[in-house]
């Protein structure tokens, strides 16, 4: 059995979801070979999936000759700069989303990068972007974008339909919406690159272009994104503190709610939405409308276990799906979230493709386009336009 030696880099949440995921990676050897962190959380991190080396800095896992894969789960401000080191390093490489971001210039108060020229971001994100491709073309190793929308088996299941029926989706829906983060970097631009739209919005719309270019893969047809429209803010801002009280989220300089708008070189449209304001858990939802079909994918909510409890006190510590405010009533369990939500047919796909040298599903075009389209839609609120692309 083929084995492919993997090197960690992060130990938070979601490294925790990749950690769970390779155990169920199947049909070859996948080693957790090592991990690195600035945090302390590395040392249970290591123990909980059995890792034998941990290395408190980035550059000595690159050096380790037995890591053929980094896989980097970092803040995204982070992300270029590690790329390109383990590029560089002869690695394959891992990048969990978003790909890149504007977070503003060395010194820039935390308040304040969000205030900054949307056009000024875009062309600089761009120009980042366009310096990675060539980092990426030149290595010769393979980029694999961890978009896990890509690889949710609904998603997944709905490309099997079309690729049988070869029809024409003429409209996408899509969205990820909670009741917002209560975490400090979550607030600001400077540590995200923006609010809801790059931090949820993100997965619906990679998901919406990944499926446009299978299409024109599938009909034989080239399909591209041609232009974006965004119109978003900050909701909240009409409630009072205490009207407040069961939304997380406390924007400073982004945004808590996004809707854009995309449009492909075939006239096709998609809608996708993006919320820090949305009661009653995460929601990840598409709706795929064809010439002659329609697909839900509805990763969650879904069906899949509806519970009813009175009291939440003796479940108090059973998970039952992200962001719920309340355990009592009708919920929705979220059953094997790892595979639903697409995270090991992520990393299985990715393991696969460096076992055979094939290329990605969710590659770095997928991340070039993402994040084009996000910042563009910025572009497009800050200005009233729709961009053109």
């Amino acid at each position: 059995m083929k084995q492919v030696s993997v090197g960690i880099v992060g130990s938070g949440f979601a490294a925790a979801l990749h950690g769970d995921s390779y155990k169920k990676v199947c049909g070859l050897d996948v080693k957790l070979a090592a991990v690195t962190s600035v945090e302390d959380t590395v040392y249970g991190y290591a123990e909980k999936y059995g890792i034998p080396k941990i290395y408190k800095d980035f550059s000595e896992l690159l050096k380790d000759p037995e890591v053929e894969v980094v896989d980097i789960i970092t803040p995204p401000h982070l992300h270029v700069g590690m790329v390109k080191q383990a590029l560089e390093a002869g690695k394959h490489v891992i990048c969990e989303k978003p790909l890149t971001g504007y977070f503003g210039e060395k010194g820039d108060a935390e308040n304040t990068v969000g205030l900054r020229s949307k056009r000024e971001m875009y062309e600089a994100v761009i120009r980042q972007m366009d310096d990675l491709k060539e980092t990426v073309e030149k290595s010769g190793k393979l980029f694999m974008y961890a978009e896990n929308f890509v690889y949710a088996p609904s998603l997944q299941k709905t490309l099997e339909f079309l690729r049988a029926e070869k029809s024409k989706i003429l409209l996408i829906k899509g969205e990820e919406s909670h009741s917002g983060s209560h975490a400090h970097h979550a607030a600001y631009w400077k540590y995200n690159g923006g609010g809801t739209l790059i931090r949820q919005g993100c997965h619906p719309l990679s998901a919406a272009i990944y499926l446009k270019y299978q299409e024109a893969a599938i009909r034989g047809e080239e399909i591209s994104l041609k232009s974006v429209t965004g119109d978003m803010g900050v909701l909240q801002k009409c409630l009072t503190e205490e009207e407040k009280k069961y939304i997380d989220s406390r924007p400073v300089d982004v945004e808590d709610q996004a809707n854009v708008v995309l449009t492909f070189s075939d006239g096709t449209k998609a809608s996708i939405t993006a919320g820090d304001v949305i009661l009653g858990g995460v929601r990840n939802l598409m709706e795929i409308y064809t010439n002659e079909s329609v697909y839900q994918p509805n990763i969650a909510p879904n069906s899949a276990m509806p519970v009813y409890h009175m009291s939440p006190e003796k479940i108090s510590d059973v998970y039952i799906t992200e962001k719920v405010e309340t355990k009592t009533g009708w919920q929705h369990v979220f059953v094997d979230e790892e595979i639903a939500r697409g995270y090991v047919g992520e990393l299985q796909d990715f393991m696969e493709c460096v076992a055979t040298g094939r290329k990605p599903q969710s590659d770095f075009r997928l991340a070039y386009d993402s994040i084009k389209a996000i910042y563009a839609a910025y572009l497009s609120n800050e200005e009233g336009i729709r961009v053109e692309l």
